[in-house]
């Protein structure tokens, strides 16, 4: 073994150390419902707890009805044809080459109903990208095959983990160390060390990037998905509605170990985010700054 790579191994485990450091001083928000999850035999989407999500689901209902309809109609013309014009009930068939009426038409329905699709899909997806004012920024980098996580405005920074990861079955460790950080066994293999934590009802700026191969951040529940390329700063936005634990996972084949790369976000209160951020020994700052201190003091 050459001393780059053990240079490398002891760093990789020493990240490990200070990620369980971090780890058992994160809170657990006991209480907090798991709302954003994959569920077994689920085929909807994962509730819509963004104005993002919820746009995007929105999208997806009106896309169902036209595809529906044109399938139906598709279905329908083909049987007619299939009846009217087969052998038997058509002896004779007509000579004609084209019909231009028939022609313009299937040239200009088509094309009205790709723009009205693009009237209503363009202004989602510019919304994705026009960030509003930021109650507070969050920095993600992937790396092979974790996270890490800053908050400038806080000065807070750490790396998250899947908890158990290295397990081939579920067996009473992977059982302790998920109930040790408040999780259950179903959410194994969602579930990380060291979780993201927002505020209900602020507006978060999300940067990504990555160190080493591209990565994709991706929360289902918040309509987010943006590629962590190195050497570029991507930028989106989210406001959560609802408290909750959410689950999301790396969306960018990346590489041996990409399924194990799971991203774990805890929305609170403003009393508890305060609360955490102190806990983490951050700074107080922006609509910090005007929380109750008794308050944030109870949320302890």
């Amino acid at each position: 073994m050459t001393f780059r790579s053990i240079a490398a191994t002891l760093g990789v485990t020493f990240a490990s150390l200070l990620s369980a450091t971090f780890a058992g001083a994160q809170e657990n928000f006991e209480g907090l419902e798991t709302i954003g999850k994959p569920v077994p035999g689920g085929v909807n989407f994962q509730p819509a707890v963004t104005e993002l999500a919820q746009d995007i689901l929105w999208l997806d209902n009106m896309l169902l009805v036209i595809i529906t309809v044109i399938t139906l109609f598709v279905t329908a013309l083909l049987a007619w044809v299939v009846i009217r014009y087969n052998e038997k009930s058509n002896p004779e068939p007509a000579r004609f080459t084209h019909n231009s009426a028939i022609e313009v038409t299937w040239t200009v329905v088509p094309i009205i109903i790709l723009i009205v699709i693009g009237s209503f899909s363009l202004p989602i997806l510019f919304k994705q990208l026009e960030i509003p004012e930021a109650d507070l920024t969050i920095k993600a980098t992937g790396n092979k095959w974790y996270w890490d996580y800053e908050y400038p405005d806080n000065e807070i920074d750490f790396s998250s983990y899947m908890l158990a990861k290295g397990h081939a079955e579920m067996n009473d460790e992977v059982r302790a160390e998920l109930a040790e950080y408040g999780y259950s066994e179903d959410e194994w293999k969602l579930a990380t060390d060291t979780a993201v934590v927002v505020p209900v009802g602020r507006v978060v700026r999300l940067q990504v990037t990555a160190s080493d191969v591209i990565h994709a951040w991706k929360i289902p529940a918040f309509g987010v998905h943006m590629d962590a390329v190195p050497g570029r700063l991507n930028e989106t936005w989210f406001q959560v509605d609802e408290p909750g634990v959410y689950f999301g996972q790396c969306s960018e084949l990346c590489g041996l170990e990409h399924a194990y790369m799971p991203i774990t976000v805890k929305a609170v209160s403003d009393e508890q985010y305060a609360s955490w951020v102190e806990a983490q020994g951050g700074q107080l700052v922006g609509f910090l700054e005007d929380l109750d201190r008794t308050q944030v003091a109870a949320a302890d």
